[in-house]
């Protein structure tokens, strides 16, 4: 039996366009579970241990932006974190994709979710060789956003031919899940970057410029795409 895990998060919301929220961006982690990824998840639970933060879930943006539990961390404690959930993600066999809708470009809520609909099921459609060549595909979100919870299940039990499971889960459960935390923050990054905006501060601080930060890290997320 092969069996495939898709992790999804999500940045922004299906509200109306603002500054801080220009784009929806839904991103998926594969990880075909033949693959096993225990090395690497208790390497990072070690290191993390190792450092004070035993049991830790690391949310990227927060992480940058020096909020939430993060605020009293330094830029140099908070770039290892940061470091090491990278470096796991690195380590451990995975394809990546992400769907990017531009709010400023649908009125509402319906056009949003209509959008990313669209864009799901293309991707799907795309891929379905890869998806068919799997037994079990059993997607994990945390149902955030009720809007993306729906549309994730109507999508993909409609398109799937092979035996689908949807199942809720909590972001400390998974390692995977704080991956594609990570990609949804480098993602709504790199598409501020596409569209002529430049960091903010915070990004600034953290990543020093556009060019370390796209050598560094989208590189690689742009390397394991699934198309």
């Amino acid at each position: 039996m092969r069996d495939l895990s898709i992790f999804i998060d999500e940045s922004g919301d299906f509200g109306k366009v603002s500054q801080h929220s220009p784009f929806y961006i839904v991103s998926m982690v594969f990880h075909e579970q033949s693959n096993s990824i225990s090395e690497q998840v208790k390497l990072l639970d070690d290191e993390l241990k190792m450092i004070g933060l035993e049991n830790h879930t690391i949310h990227s943006a927060p992480l940058i932006r020096r909020e939430s539990v993060y605020k009293n961390f330094d830029i140099g404690f908070r770039k290892r974190i940061f470091h090491k959930l990278f470096m796991f993600t690195k380590n451990v066999k995975i394809k990546h994709a992400s769907l990017v809708v531009d709010k400023t470009k649908y009125s509402n809520q319906h056009d949003i979710a209509k959008q990313l609909s669209r864009q799901l099921a293309c991707l799907i459609n795309d891929n379905m060789e890869y998806f068919n060549s799997f037994d079990n595909i059993i997607v994990y979100y945390d149902n955030g956003q009720y809007q993306l919870s729906y549309i994730l299940n109507v999508v993909f039990s409609t398109l799937m031919y092979n035996s689908f499971e949807f199942r809720q889960v909590m972001p400390n459960q998974y390692k995977l899940f704080q991956t594609a935390d990570l990609f949804c923050t480098l993602i709504l990054i790199q598409c501020k970057i596409e569209n002529g905006k430049d960091l903010s501060n915070s990004e600034k601080i953290f990543f020093g410029s556009i060019g370390k930060l796209r050598k560094t890290y989208l590189k690689y997320i742009n390397k394991i795409k699934i198309l």
